[in-house]
């Protein structure tokens, strides 16, 4: 299935109202409470085999998405109790509106059929001061109404914190390096939670093949399309068959590959309570006649994944002023930039082409402010490259993936 999630990110787009908006009551003590207007989050989309991502458009937030979010969330939402509140990662899943806690034992799990929120609290060094990263993770074929509220949910939870947090939008199988470093890998399935095997009987279960690859840390998992053309020397696959499965080893995978590979099964046999058998095969030893082969088909889905690729890796960096009385959004340079090269008065966009940073200055305007995300996705979505990790920084909370970025 084509990909959709349509820089669902940009609804993290902020004004402070001028008017009585949606209050919501900051959970620590003696706090305040803020006026937030939400803005901008896609509408209309719908479901084709394969999505043009240039034909993205945003609309206001203010639809049927945003009352019924509205109407599914009380006053103080209560997942947010706790939220940042000490060292560590919290997770949670998008249903029906709401936000609802991810178990810890699924830590590293997603479906692709699903919209997260991620949120990493932290210290730097002897300070006890906490920072945060927060991160939404999009599933391809995610919703429409997922992705809207995920988006509409992380500002909140923003807001909570004081905006105190740099945000991130993540799109499966894009991740940025900060996001893949939070797990010791990334697990990757079909459909939604509720699709998953571990109350049904191995005999109803539907097939399904895992891919392994990576190393060290980084192995990521991931469930591809039944097809032979799938299966590689390089890396390990899984064929999970229910009540069967199988672990093939190709002749050059690694040794973490096929360690956590033997996990996971291991973990799949424990849910099942014994009633699923494992076998190992090697490359070397297996023909196409094995039943690791026969259940696979000839035939592969379309996978856009590589069409959304840069192919000119040069970093391009623009800036986003109202000085001149309207909004202009133009290139200031190609090649490395450095820390000088930023004006505290303008916003900057500066692509990498394996990641973008939204660079807003102290002194910007509230317009530039509120429209830095909207060019940055109008940008993006002109590129061969719109899945790219996005970050949004204000100046002085910039973190080393940007400090690394310019520097190089």
């Amino acid at each position: 299935l084509a990909l959709r999630w349509a820089c669902a990110y940009l609804s993290l787009l902020r004004e402070q109202a001028d008017d009585n908006t949606e209050r919501i009551q900051h959970y620590h003590q003696g706090s305040r409470k803020h006026n937030r207007q939400y803005f901008h989050t896609m509408a209309g989309l719908l479901k084709p085999k394969k999505y043009d991502w240039k034909d993205s458009n945003l609309a206001l937030f203010g639809s049927d998405l945003e009352r019924k979010v509205k109407k599914a969330s009380a006053a103080t939402e209560k997942a947010w109790e706790g939220a940042g509140k000490k060292v560590g990662i919290q997770i949670w899943r998008i249903e029906q509106f709401k936000v609802c806690h991810w178990p810890k034992e699924d830590y590293g799990k997603f479906y692709s059929g699903d919209s997260y929120i991620i949120l990493y609290t932290y210290k730097e060094g002897t300070s006890e001061e906490l920072k945060f990263d927060l991160h939404f993770w999009i599933g391809k074929e995610s919703t429409q109404d997922e992705y809207g509220t995920a988006a509409y949910k992380t500002v909140e939870l923003d807001t909570l914190l004081d905006d105190l947090p740099v945000q991130h939008r993540e799109v499966e199988g894009h991740e940025s390096e900060r996001f893949l470093s939070y797990f010791k890998s990334i697990t990757t399935m079909k459909g939604g939670a509720k699709t998953g095997f571990r109350h049904v009987e191995p005999e109803k279960y539907k097939p399904r093949l895992l891919h392994f690859c990576g190393q060290r840390r980084h192995v990521e998992v991931k469930e591809v399309p039944l097809s032979k053309s799938r299966i590689n020397s390089g890396d390990v696959f899984i064929l999970d068959l229910g009540n069967k499965i199988y672990q093939w080893n190709g002749s050059g995978s690694n040794k973490d590959e096929r360690f956590k590979a033997a996990g996971y099964c291991q973990e799949l046999e424990s849910e099942r309570c014994g009633r699923a058998q494992t076998e190992v095969l090697e490359e070397s030893r297996v023909d196409q006649k094995h039943p690791f082969f026969t259940a696979l088909v000839d035939d592969d889905e379309d996978d856009d994944e590589s069409e959304f690729k840069a192919k000119d890796t040069t970093t391009e960096t623009y800036r986003l002023s109202d000085a001149s009385g309207k909004m202009n959004f133009k290139l200031e340079s190609k090649g490395p930039i450095t820390p000088a090269q930023l004006d505290s008065k303008d916003v900057f966009v500066i692509d990498t082409k394996k990641s973008v940073f939204v660079w807003i200055g102290k002194q910007t305007s509230k317009q530039e402010k509120k429209n830095a995300m909207q060019y940055a996705h109008d940008y993006l979505m002109k590129t061969d490259h719109p899945l790219v990790p996005v970050s949004c920084l204000p100046e002085g909370r910039e973190n080393n993936d940007f400090k690394t970025a310019i520097a190089a």
